[in-house]
Formats: structure tokens, C-alpha cells, sequence
């Protein structure tokens, strides 16, 4: 299995990417696969979107996002190998940001170019970002979960966050088992200063359990009550980041589509 490239010293120290091209060519190969398009309003001179695209007979509707932290390239790359593939199943309504944060990918930075940590402006909101975004899921249905693309610049291996307070039926485990056969996964009995086990942490959820929400907080008490936060490990090649949240998101979609 592949090893991590020890380019991460104190921060994100990997390949970085072109944010207008992928914004580019994911707008592209959305309209070419019959995606709706927002272009959201945005204080920065790259684009924000918001795609959608719509089943027929939907038996489950997935709302999915990315980039929010502008040194996590592999999510932007994530989603537009999902979105150029068009390999969705049959019975899925879909809801995708393919880039939150434009303004920091050009300085490969987390935060966008004004300096802000969008992921953590969801409950006091001030940034023109979080903002539009907001208000464009607000008027959205709700949805049966979200996913949201992130990467960890320390992490020794693939894990993820499920925030489901009401119990509801999750696939955490089943996403792990499957990254895992291309990703190592991140085993430790303690993730980001809190208890991890297996590659799977399980935040508590509630108005006031976090000062600042992130993106997760919000669509879970705004808009669904099941969310998987995905966290590729960043000092891995950029191939393996893509491609296990590329399986992680696919697993997630066809087993709770299995199990309905």
C-alpha cells in the first residue's frame, strides 16, 4: 500500500491545483450531464457555484461539498472525477458544491483570501461566502445526508466524522472497509484531540456544543440529520487522497441506497 510522502512539515506541503480550471471544467461537464447551475453570489473573482441535479423517481437525495479549506486539493479533484464520470445511481437526486472557498486555492491556504477559516463561520455568519451559501441551501429540500470533502495535512491515514444525533441508520463503517482497501486508514484512539475508533468519530451535535460551526453543524441542524465529514490524509499522493474519497463517496450513496 502507498506511504505517506513526508512533504507535510508544520502545515500542507503537497501538490497544489488550479481552482479555475477544475471550477471550469467542473461547470462543463455539469452542463453537459444535465446539471441546474447557481452561480452564487461571491466576494472573490472566482466563481461560486451550486449544482443540482434532479432524479426522476429520487428514493434519496444527497447534498455533497468541497473546498472549503483552500490546501485540501484533493476534494475539488474528487468531485469533479465524479462529476466529468457521470456515474451516479439510478434514483439519486444530487446537490453539490464543487468549491467553497475559491480565493484560497490560489495561496494555497485554509483560510479564503481575506483570511477567514470558512469552516468556522456557520453560526455568526460574516464572511460573503458562507453567506451566499447559506442562503442558497436554505431554500433547498431537505436531504437524506451530507458529505463533505475535506483532507488532514497530519493525519497518518483516511478517517471521517458522522454527526447523526438522532441515531439514524449510518454506513460509517462500511466506508472505512472500503477506503481501506486503497488508503490506510487512520486507527488512532484519538483524532484531532478527540476519541476516534476505527477511522470513525462520532461528534455530539448541538446548538451550543461548538462556538463556531462548521459547515457539517449547520446542514445537520438546518437541513438533514445525518452528515459524514471525509478527511483524506495529505501527505499521501495525490491519487490515493482522490481515490478514496472517490470510493468513500460512492460507498456512501450505493449502500444507503441498498438499504433503504
Amino acid at each position: 500500500m502507498t506511504a505517506p510522502l513526508s512533504r507535510n512539515i508544520g502545515s500542507y506541503g503537497g501538490d497544489t491545483i488550479d481552482i479555475d480550471n477544475v471550477l471550469r471544467r467542473a461547470l462543463s461537464a455539469a452542463q453537459a450531464h444535465g446539471w441546474s447551475i447557481a452561480k452564487l453570489p461571491n466576494t472573490g473573482d472566482l466563481p461560486l457555484y451550486g449544482f443540482q441535479r434532479l432524479a426522476e423517481d429520487p428514493q434519496l437525495t444527497v447534498y455533497i461539498s468541497t473546498g472549503i479549506h483552500g490546501d485540501e486539493p484533493a476534494g475539488p479533484l474528487a468531485m469533479l472525477r465524479l462529476i466529468e464520470a457521470n456515474a451516479w445511481p439510478v434514483g439519486v437526486s444530487l446537490i453539490a458544491c464543487p468549491c467553497l472557498n475559491p480565493t484560497g486555492f490560489p495561496n494555497n491556504t485554509r483560510e479564503n483570501r481575506p483570511g477567514i477559516d470558512l469552516n468556522r463561520d456557520y453560526r455568526h455568519i460574516e464572511t460573503g461566502e458562507v453567506r451566499a451559501h447559506t442562503k442558497w441551501i436554505d431554500c433547498l429540500p431537505q436531504f437524506d445526508f451530507g458529505i463533505c470533502l475535506h483532507e488532514d495535512w497530519e493525519a497518518t491515514g483516511f478517517y471521517l466524522y458522522e454527526l447523526n444525533p438522532d441515531n439514524l441508520l449510518a454506513v460509517s463503517e462500511d466506508v472505512i472497509n472500503a477506503v481501506g482497501q486503497a488508503c490506510p486508514i487512520d486507527r488512532s484512539e484519538r483524532i484531532d484531540d478527540r476519541p476516534a475508533r476505527g477511522g470513525i468519530l462520532k461528534p455530539v451535535v448541538s446548538p451550543d456544543a461548538r462556538a463556531l460551526w462548521p459547515e457539517a453543524f449547520y446542514i445537520v441542524l438546518k437541513k438533514t440529520r445525518l452528515s459524514y465529514t471525509l478527511e483524506a490524509p495529505s501527505d499521501f499522493p495525490m491519487v490515493t487522497r482522490v481515490n478514496a474519497l472517490c470510493t468513500a463517496v460512492r460507498t456512501l450513496i450505493e449502500t444507503h441506497l441498498a438499504k433503504r
